[in-house]
């Protein structure tokens, strides 16, 4: 093994500097910020976010954005908050690929390409922007996320073909139906609940084990007889087993209840140690331990970089995965005046999350591997000018291989909800959320004037957890 540069300061401490900040993730490396969000220091997390060095933000910006954005909704702030998150849409809108950048993540590491955002993530702007609106009062506004979610549903069912792909979102469907269902346009709210229902029961079901919320199913009955469709309504009555189905408004209207439980995983990396077989113009990557062979055809590389690629003996690889992080409490309800109801799970993003990163496993696997043959061929020529400095490249390539480990982190770890009947006048409403382990009831309590009937809308953000049970970020 090349000596480290122990006899010049200096280089050391560029080296151990080099090493620390190569080792990080993307939680670590933003440490502090993290610690301020999950301790409830909103405030403090915010600040954390202001100025940051012009270098990071051109690669992170969409994740920068995001952050605000959440962090103001929650706060209270939503004209600011909408400010943040319009950026972060048309960030999405306008990505292009910065093909140096891209070209420089192969002799380095993904990290210094621009974070273009998950699919998931882009959705939840658009949801988090409606949500500001409605509380509001902005319902016109709102309805224009509506039609924006609705284009991006689209643009993601393009992407992916396969039935067993992340390709349709049933809360994005369900988020549409209560926003034009408080616009009183029934017949929308009705197509947009459909689409929601089948989602859950075919894509969620098989994908994530999770089924529609009882709650939809009413607002099927609801909408859809509010709409004069009364083959559709029948067809649900007998199917959800309700055939003396009764709506019965309430004098106060309703307000509907969000839920955003926990925090959402954080990627982080794991690794794998390839040995490397080569066999005329086909190199082979091998690892036995996990059973993995990917052949890399070489045949369009000159003699010397097959040299290069042929001399590789064994490497490490690294890739992104995510570590959950669980929720603390698993149940919830709302009382008002004895009447409880329950707040139903509608989206699950750290399970959403696993699996639009597994879906694209594949491409992962092939970036990294040929990251990982450009670094190497690379150390071979410049050994073959200068030993050392081959060695000292060879060092740089180990400290500097990593997997891109960033998402946007202060997302829920799921999505609840809840419709509660209001009467006119004052509402006193309570919240109860049951860890799992048997440990005390949280209790909250809201209250909402009413003077008229309408729909209210309110959002609560429980950031408790439990340690990841295997892993750490």
């Amino acid at each position: 093994m090349p000596k480290l540069p122990t006899g010049h300061p200096k280089a050391f401490v560029l080296f151990l500097l080099l090493v620390a900040q190569s080792c990080a993730t993307y939680y670590q490396a933003h440490y502090g910020f993290n610690q301020s969000f999950e301790q409830g220091r909103l405030e403090q997390a915010l600040e954390a976010l202001k100025n940051p060095p012009s270098r990071d933000y051109r690669k992170n910006a969409f994740l920068y954005l995001a952050n605000s954005g959440l962090l103001l909704s929650v706060l209270g702030r939503y004209e600011e908050s909408n400010e943040y998150l319009e950026k972060a849409y048309l960030f999405g809108e306008d990505y292009q690929k910065n093909y140096l950048t891209e070209a420089a993540s192969y002799l380095s590491n993904p990290m210094v390409a621009t974070y273009k955002g998950e699919d998931h993530e882009h959705l939840m702007v658009l949801y988090y922007k409606a949500m500001n609106y409605l509380k509001m009062g902005m319902h016109q506004e709102a309805l224009v996320e509506c039609r924006r979610l609705n284009i991006r549903l689209q643009q993601l069912s393009d992407r992916y073909g396969s039935e067993k792909k992340y390709r349709k979102d049933a809360f994005s469907h369900l988020l549409m139906g209560i926003i034009y269902e408080s616009d009183n346009d029934y017949n929308n709210a009705f197509i947009a609940y459909r689409n929601a229902y089948e989602t859950y029961q075919n894509e969620y079901t098989d994908l994530f084990g999770m089924t529609a919320p009882p709650q939809l199913k009413d607002d099927l009955l609801r909408t859809s007889l509010l709409s004069g469709l009364a083959q559709e309504h029948e067809a649900y009555k007998k199917e959800f087993h309700q055939p003396g189905y009764e709506y019965r408004p309430e004098e106060g209207g309703e307000l509907v209840f969000f839920w955003h439980n926990g925090l959402s995983p954080v990627k982080t990396e794991w690794s794998i140690n390839f040995v490397v077989h080569r066999k005329g113009d086909q190199v082979t990557f091998v690892s036995d331990e996990y059973n993995f062979s990917f052949p890399f055809d070489i045949s369009g590389y000159d003699e010397k970089d097959k040299k290069g690629l042929g001399d590789l003996e064994i490497f490490r690889v690294a890739f992104p995965k995510y570590v959950e992080r669980p929720e603390y409490f698993t149940e919830g309800s709302i009382s008002n005046e004895g009447e409880v109801v329950s707040l139903e799970p509608v989206e699950d993003i750290n399970k959403i999350a696993t699996q639009v990163l597994r879906q694209r496993m594949a491409l992962e696997f092939s970036k990294a591997l040929l990251r990982a043959a450009m670094k190497k061929v690379a150390e071979y020529e410049m050994r073959k000018e200068n030993k050392a400095l081959g060695s000292l490249f060879g060092i740089i390539n180990a400290v500097t291989e990593k997997a891109d480990t960033r998402n946007w982190q202060t997302l829920p770890h799921s999505i609840y909800y809840a419709r509660v009947p209001l009467h006119l006048g004052t509402n006193d409403v309570a919240l109860d959320l049951r860890p799992g382990d048997g440990s005390p009831t949280a209790e909250y309590h809201f209250t909402y004037e009413v003077g008229e009937k309408g729909t209210l809308f309110h959002t609560f953000t429980s950031l408790e957890g439990k340690p990841p049970r295997h892993g750490f970020y």
